[in-house]
């Protein structure tokens, strides 16, 4: 499969502005970091699953970093980034940096194991999928069992990547939790916490 190379892939800066060219996301990205540092939108997970691929074609050996600092977004496009860290060839090491919730944390404990970490201050939060009821009885009916389909997907997945039962996920997932980071690490979201780089 050919992969993009770097001139074709739109870089997202760290603050979260999107453009051609960005210097500073450019030297990220030749370190093999990637940020996350917006909401998660069609956009951004075809930004980030370039950028993934890219690097993986460029070393499929050698790991790749996915800093996140997002308060979530869309449930499909956040299944983009998902699939595509799952089906490359380098571990994914993801770092927590101001928030991660909702689809963030999702990403965030999805990680290569013992690659999961945080930043110390920054706050993670994990809830369940959400979505707007309105049109006919019959579209109603349909997003409901659509979002519930989402609730069981993602809770059987996060279930996966903690070593939670699937019920604890979605009893704790109910109503907005929020973790520190050694809480994180209690419940399996996370491996470790970063006071310093490279420690």
């Amino acid at each position: 499969m050919d992969h993009p190379s770097r001139s074709d892939v739109r870089s997202i800066g760290p603050a979260g502005g999107a453009g051609s060219g960005d210097p500073l996301a450019d030297r990220l990205l030749g370190q093999r970091i990637v940020m996350l540092g917006r909401e998660i939108d069609d956009e951004v997970a075809n930004t980030v699953c370039s950028q993934l691929l890219l690097l993986a074609g460029e070393d499929p050996r050698r790991d790749i970093g996915l800093y996140i600092n997002s308060a979530g977004g869309s449930i499909s496009a956040g299944m983009a980034i998902y699939d595509t860290m799952q089906s490359i060839g380098p571990d994914v090491a993801t770092v927590a940096q101001g928030t991660a919730a909702s689809m963030g944390q999702f990403l965030l404990c999805a990680g290569a194991p013992g690659k999961r970490s945080a930043l110390p201050h920054s706050k993670i939060m994990m809830h369940q999928p959400s979505g707007g009821l309105g049109g006919t009885a019959s579209d109603v009916r349909i997003r409901s069992e659509q979002i519930s389909r989402q609730k069981r997907e993602l809770a059987e997945l996060i279930a996966e990547h903690t070593g939670q039962s699937v019920e604890q996920v979605v009893a704790d997932s109910d109503r907005d939790r929020w973790f520190t980071p050694d809480e994180a690490i209690g419940y399996g979201l996370i491996d470790r916490v970063v006071s310093r780089t490279g420690r």
